[in-house]
């Protein structure tokens, strides 16, 4: 049981602090942060300082992790080029009826930006 309890922990560390990294790749404020993973700004601020953690029930944490899914496939295919993705990211796009940036602010928007990245990157 503890091993599971130290994995569950070790699980919400990692992804925080993945997320974190990935607010700071992408010049989020924490109150844009704070939208996609449905938290307040003051929330998101304690979690880019460490002393907040993403948990596995929350529904924060599994957005995190569509986040942090989306990073990746944006830096993938950017080839790791920050400044292309934040430029994806605000663009409009057609094939996704608005700005990336704007969507990943819902639940449904952040899911149907990292299928449609993962779609694109499926082709290549």
């Amino acid at each position: 049981m503890a091993t599971q309890y130290a994995s569950a922990v070790d699980q919400g560390r990692v992804l925080s602090e993945a997320v974190a990294r990935v607010a700071a790749c992408w010049k989020f404020t924490n109150e844009q942060l704070g939208l996609v993973l449905g938290i307040s700004a003051a929330t998101a601020s304690r979690l880019r300082s460490g002393s907040y953690r993403l948990e596995r029930p929350d529904k924060a944490f599994e957005l995190g992790q569509f986040l942090v899914r989306l990073f990746r496939s944006l830096d993938a295919l950017m080839g790791s080029d920050d400044a292309a993705s934040m430029s994806w990211l605000k663009a409009e796009n057609l094939d996704l009826g608005g700005r990336p940036i704007d969507l990943i602010r819902t639940i449904r928007g952040l899911g149907d930006v990292a299928d449609y990245v993962d779609d694109y990157r499926a082709r290549v």
